[in-house]
């Protein structure tokens, strides 16, 4: 699939980089099974020339890939500060605010290398929904949920995405356009449960791939009534996961709110393509 980065050709080469400077390869990927274990990039003790990479042996596709890609970036970014980086699931895109830096840095690295925001950025001009979403997942060959973190990253809109977990919000990403108009989801309780009158709160419907118009005040307090909001959900087949994406009505900015720039930084990957590095796909 052309526009899937090619994982192998980029774990090749990087030892002939200056991002690979002192090392002479990078070892094929292999499966292992360990409760609890996702992904792990470990030096060679008995050649210090060489590295691994392991990666969950139950995973699809689509998370082995962005697992490969994750430990890719502790290589780049990380290797000269320990000698092994052992990550489990919170570790790799999970979004969760109390992970370590250097994981967070990883996650940066491996989204930008799997979803390049050239390409992304021109593929979500378009009018979206999950259909649309879903269609740039697979030709990125990363998973939905990847995808849709990414989207919120890189949409103009004004986004909102929810992971419930057994009913209650898990993680909530939001567009810089969504934090810089102070657009933000109603919290009843802690955690989060969605709000009545929902698709989130219905559990009668599983999914809703076209969405469903709505006040935006529903989901969103701070919201004037005359703004709406298009609601889509996604249910994953045990249906205790559900994701929620929020697309809202156009508004202007809060000119004193500057908790967004907090949010916005030079990503990993982004230091490593400026500095001459191309992904191969």
């Amino acid at each position: 699939m052309p526009d899937a980065v090619d994982l192998d050709l980029v774990r090749q080469i990087l030892p002939s980089t200056r991002f690979g400077s002192g090392v002479r390869e990078i070892k094929a990927p292999m499966a292992l099974d360990i409760k609890g274990f996702e992904g792990m990039l470990v030096r060679n003790p008995e050649d210090a020339d060489e590295w691994g990479i392991f990666y969950n042996s139950a995973a699809s596709l689509e998370r082995r890939r962005f697992t490969i890609a994750h430990e890719l970036g502790h290589f780049v970014l990380h290797r000269n500060r320990q000698q092994r980086f052992s990550c489990d699931k919170e570790s790799i895109y999970s979004g969760i605010d109390t992970i370590l830096d250097i994981e967070r840095e990883a996650d940066d690295f491996a989204s930008n290398l799997l979803m390049p925001g050239d390409l992304l950025r021109e593929w979500i001009s378009k009018q979206i929904d999950l259909r649309v979403l879903s269609a740039i997942a697979k030709r990125f060959q990363v998973s939905f949920e990847a995808l849709c973190i990414r989207f919120i990253k890189f949409t103009p809109e004004r986004a909102i995405l929810i992971y419930w977990d057994n009913g209650y919000a898990k993680y909530v990403w939001r567009s810089q356009s969504a934090i810089k108009s102070r657009a933000n989801i109603r919290r009843m309780s802690d955690p989060a449960e969605p709000p009545p009158g929902t698709l989130a709160a219905d559990a009668s419907i599983t999914q809703e791939w076209d969405g469903i118009d709505m006040s935006a005040a529903r989901w969103c307090p701070g919201e004037a009534r005359h703004m709406s909001l298009r609601e889509f959900k996604h249910s994953y087949s045990a249906r205790e996961r559900v994701f929620t994406l929020l697309l809202l009505e156009s508004a202007e900015p809060h000119s004193w709110d500057r908790s967004w720039q907090d949010e916005e930084s030079f990503d990993s990957f982004d230091r490593f393509v400026t500095n001459g590095q191309l992904p191969v796909r």
